[in-house]
């Protein structure tokens, strides 16, 4: 794994990108450290990450083209801009091995706390620390727009504001408008529904 590792090194130094040279032992360490990953693990994830972005970061547009191979018969475009915002930690406009393998983590093998704060974060657009009805209906209606008409050809229009009329009816405990992170982690926590999905992305890695 060290001569992989070494392979991987020499290519950034070829390519000239001694920005990216962050990734030697003690940077990888590092992530050990900041994520749920093993050493080999995150070694094998930044060769597929560098094979597939070979500057070292990925923007907007190169999420946007991978999302629309993952979903062709709708228009992923609004869906994979919010999730790249979720995942631009740094808020530079660009994802960094960092960046990918933090977020990533939490998704994958983070506690539900960790995996409810990061989804949080995803409907909380502006990031103000609450959900309001105009952030629920947008994120709402990329995922429809995402999955497209084909697949749920029987899908009323009205159906991205009734998943938000309901959303909110469950989560809006003070009825005040707005969803804080204190009302969505207490609801959610105690939605078996909601729990069971989040337990379906513990075995992907």
């Amino acid at each position: 794994s060290k001569q992989v590792l070494g392979h991987a090194l020499w290519s950034i130094v070829e390519d000239g990108e001694l920005s990216t040279v962050c990734y030697r032992p003690e940077g990888l360490d590092r992530l050990v450290q900041q994520t749920k990953f093993s050493k080999k693990e995150l070694q094998v994830l930044y060769r597929g990450f560098k094979n597939e972005c070979p500057s070292g970061v990925v923007n907007e547009e190169t999420f946007k083209s991978i999302y629309s191979q993952f979903f062709p018969q709708g228009d992923s475009s609004m869906y994979a801009h919010f999730l790249f915002e979720a995942f631009d930690t740094q808020n530079n406009g660009s994802v960094s091995f960092e960046d990918f393998v933090i977020s990533l983590s939490i998704i994958l093998r983070g506690s539900i706390t960790d995996k409810l704060n990061w989804a949080f974060n995803l409907y909380d657009i502006n990031k103000d620390g609450c959900i309001t009805r105009e952030e629920m209906t947008e994120i709402m209606h990329s995922i429809y727009d995402m999955m497209g008409k084909y697949t749920y050809p029987h899908m009323k229009d009205s159906a991205p504001k009734e998943h938000v009329d309901s959303f909110f009816q469950k989560m809006d405990k003070n009825n005040d408008g707005v969803v804080t992170m204190d009302e969505f982690l207490e609801t959610c926590q105690k939605d078996e529904n909601i729990m069971q999905s989040m337990h379906m992305f513990d075995n992907v890695i």
